[in-house]
């Protein structure tokens, strides 16, 4: 009787916790998905016209997408300790990270916009080849989950600012996190997939 008393009143065991809102994952997945179907359909296409992705590989400014991944590995750390801070109960002190995380993503668009003038500027569309055809689809899809990733960010910051966060309230964040964390593995990807490898 005893023994299943003091059973009674141990605390539950602490399970691991899925962060963020259960839709933001299956929206993540899908997103995932989509990339990886545009990934592999890169790969094989690809792997019947290595001379010409090559060629035209190198064609493109690869300091430009190096310092676009600095950029969203800096954003995502900076997301990361806005996070941590939040839970600790400091959410207004969370905010200058989440403001740190935004100018990294203006920043990717703003490299971005000036590599897709160059592009256009010489003359360079879809249709002009196969690999650009993969290069502006792929980038562009991804540019866009930047620029939705930014309106997040944004929301974050200013749920941030309101003191809305802390270690009770941490969906919004969370949620925000995981899909600006989406948006940097799909680059990780992307970067060396369509500007390195050879």
């Amino acid at each position: 009787m005893t023994t299943s008393a003091s059973a009674a009143t141990l605390p539950a065991p602490v399970g691991r916790r899925l962060p963020g809102d259960l839709a933001i994952w299956f929206f993540i997945l899908a997103e995932l998905l989509a990339f990886g179907v545009f990934f592999l359909a890169y790969a094989f296409t690809r792997a019947n016209h290595v001379e010409l992705f090559n060629a035209e590989q190198l064609t493109l400014d690869r300091t430009s997408g190096a310092i676009n991944t600095v950029l969203l590995l800096t954003s995502s750390f900076l997301v990361v300790r806005a996070v941590q801070i939040a839970e600790s109960g400091r959410s207004r002190a969370a905010a200058p990270w989440l403001a740190g995380a935004f100018a990294c993503g203006a920043g990717f668009v703003v490299v971005k916009v000036f590599e897709y003038s160059a592009k256009l500027g010489a003359g360079i569309t879809l249709s002009s080849s196969t690999f650009y055809m993969f290069y502006l689809s792929l980038t562009f899809f991804h540019f866009m989950h930047v620029i939705l990733g930014m309106v997040i960010i944004a929301a974050m910051w200013n749920g941030a600012r309101a003191g809305r966060y802390g270690p009770d309230n941490m969906n919004g964040i969370e949620t925000g996190a995981a899909y600006w964390h989406m948006v940097d593995l799909v680059w990780l990807i992307l970067f060396p997939l369509i500007y390195v490898m050879r």
